[in-house]
């Protein structure tokens, strides 16, 4: 019997015990023996490493991997694409364009492990309320989560 989501609960729940496991020093050596194990498995292979890549970076605790959720037109005028600023300006190029960038990242959507590094003009971007997370959530889900609704008093 099929059941539907049943291969994505799998995944999360790898990633999980794997994430647990991997804490402390005993958990290393089990890692390496689980990801060898897991790398053996035909077809998994490719969507273990694409999970934990994305898990990898939106989860970063040290919190310079995605500052801020933003909005820009992109691939052309019209199109709207969320993207994120993912550094601080580049000094030297900044003054050979003569205009203050933005640094950002463009996910494509499902996989955001793929994606454009670019570099806008600051009055081309516009900031959004959402977090990272509800960004990141409506980009995986292509659109089919929206993120709750932000009130401003």
């Amino acid at each position: 019997m099929d059941i539907p989501g049943t291969g994505v609960a799998v995944v999360l729940i790898i990633t999980l015990v794997t994430g647990l496991l991997v804490r402390n020093l005993v958990g290393q050596k089990i890692l390496n023996l689980w990801e060898n194990l897991l790398n053996k498995i035909p077809g998994f292979r490719g969507l273990y490493k694409t999970f934990k890549q994305v898990s990898s970076t939106v989860l970063n605790d040290s919190g310079e991997s995605f500052k801020k959720a933003l909005l820009i037109e992109y691939p052309r005028k019209g199109l709207w694409t969320i993207a994120f600023q993912t550094g601080g300006p580049v000094e030297e190029i900044e003054n050979k364009v003569g205009k203050d960038l933005v640094n950002i990242y463009v996910p494509t959507t499902p996989n955001p492990t793929s994606g454009f590094f670019i570099m806008i003009p600051k009055k081309d971007v516009i900031e959004l309320d959402m977090s990272v997370d509800a960004a990141f959530k409506l980009i995986i889900s292509t659109g089919v989560v929206a993120p709750e609704k932000v009130d401003k008093d």
